[in-house]
């Protein structure tokens, strides 16, 4: 499995590398970049367990001078104060502006390496070597960074791109089930938003609710057409003015009641299903899209084993208030991505709070 995904953008374009054994292969990559000598790799102690003696040997052989920092994995350790941390070990190590930060982890990982890397010295190279399938297929393309605030999910970060992202995918491998289960609600949203053929591909997957029930050439095509809609994207919008947006399909909601339940109850994907769920029901409410397409997508969304209802206890009101506090605000309005057709969405802010209640309530 090999295959490699152009992300174009004005400033600095880079490579997307699907490889089988690709972890072996890294130091080469890098080299291949002119980068400077010095490498921090960031990870979370039970990755590094498995892959981080590997990453560090192939970075070696390839002349690099190798050190690392790990921060414990998970949500809520996505603050700054592991961003402190990070910055501590850049200045132990000597970090230089050529030097580059590799992040080998999941998404949590790679948000929080990427705004290190973005703000020591005004900015550093990183590199994104995604060890879960939700990083693989969006977290770590696209170049946002960033930690939560108490009050909110990523509101402190930067917009900062990789020099490459690097997807191996017999990393997979060793992903927890329900892990592999969050990267697939990333996954159905690329078919909703921009990929009918994936989401059509999928449909006629007998399960998707463990890695080992995928054929290698439907694993393949999750891998190379996600990243392969996410790199069009942010291609033609990297800053989120305009188009961007649609990739926030099931987030709105999402982010608000991940943050409710602390990120202890539902993982981020876990909470884009439920988000997706939502969304396409206010969609056929608001006569946007047919309440069939809306049966597809919950019938995937099942299949893969993800949540269609909200978590237990969950206050309808305190979503309502939190979708307030979202990124996605305009001049106080919240907008939402609802689609009209399976590939394809459209983005509005007129969602009346009512109709919101009403669909959150169908979902209690």
């Amino acid at each position: 499995m090999h295959s490699v995904i152009r992300v174009n953008l004005p400033q600095q374009s880079y490579d997307i590398a699907i490889a089988s054994q690709g972890l072996d292969q890294l130091g080469q990559l890098i080299a291949n970049l002119n980068l400077g000598k010095k490498v921090l790799v960031v990870s979370n102690p039970a990755i590094f367990r498995h892959y981080g003696e590997r990453v560090i040997a192939s970075l070696q052989s390839a002349g690099f001078e190798v050190n690392r920092c790990t921060i414990p994995a998970g949500e809520r350790y996505k603050t700054l104060t592991s961003i402190q941390k990070l910055y501590d070990a850049a200045l132990e190590n000597r970090l230089e502006r050529s030097s580059t930060m590799v992040a080998l982890g999941g998404g949590v990982i790679g948000d929080m390496t990427g705004f290190a890397a973005a703000t020591w010295l005004r900015g550093i190279n990183f590199v994104q070597v995604p060890t879960t399938l939700l990083a693989m297929v969006d977290a770590a393309i696209g170049g946002k960074t960033g930690v939560n605030h108490p009050q909110g999910k990523n509101l402190i970060g930067a917009f900062h791109q990789p020099r490459l992202v690097l997807v191996d995918p017999q990393v997979l491998n060793t992903l927890p089930v329900r892990e592999f289960r969050a990267g697939m609600a990333e996954v159905i949203k690329y078919g909703i938003i921009w990929d009918a053929q994936l989401f059509i591909q999928m449909e006629q997957s007998d399960r998707l609710d463990q890695l080992r029930y995928l054929d290698t050439g439907l694993l393949q095509e999750i891998l190379s057409r996600s990243c392969q809609a996410k790199a069009d994207v942010v291609g033609k919008d990297e800053k989120e003015a305009g188009l961007r947006a649609i990739l926030n399909y099931g987030h709105t909601i999402g982010h608000a009641v991940e943050s409710l339940t602390g990120y202890r109850v539902v993982n981020h994907g876990e909470a884009v299903a439920i988000g997706m769920v939502a969304a396409g029901q206010l969609a056929v409410n608001l006569q946007l899209w047919e309440q069939a397409a809306q049966e597809r997508q919950l019938a995937l969304i099942q299949k893969t084993g993800l949540p269609t209802q909200l978590p237990a206890g969950v206050d309808i009101e305190a979503i309502i208030d939190s979708l307030q506090t979202d990124k996605k605000v305009k001049a106080g309005r919240v907008r939402f991505v609802l689609p009209n057709q399976i590939g394809a969405v459209t983005v509005t802010d007129q969602v009346p709070a009512e109709q919101i209640r009403q669909v959150l309530r169908q979902m209690q």
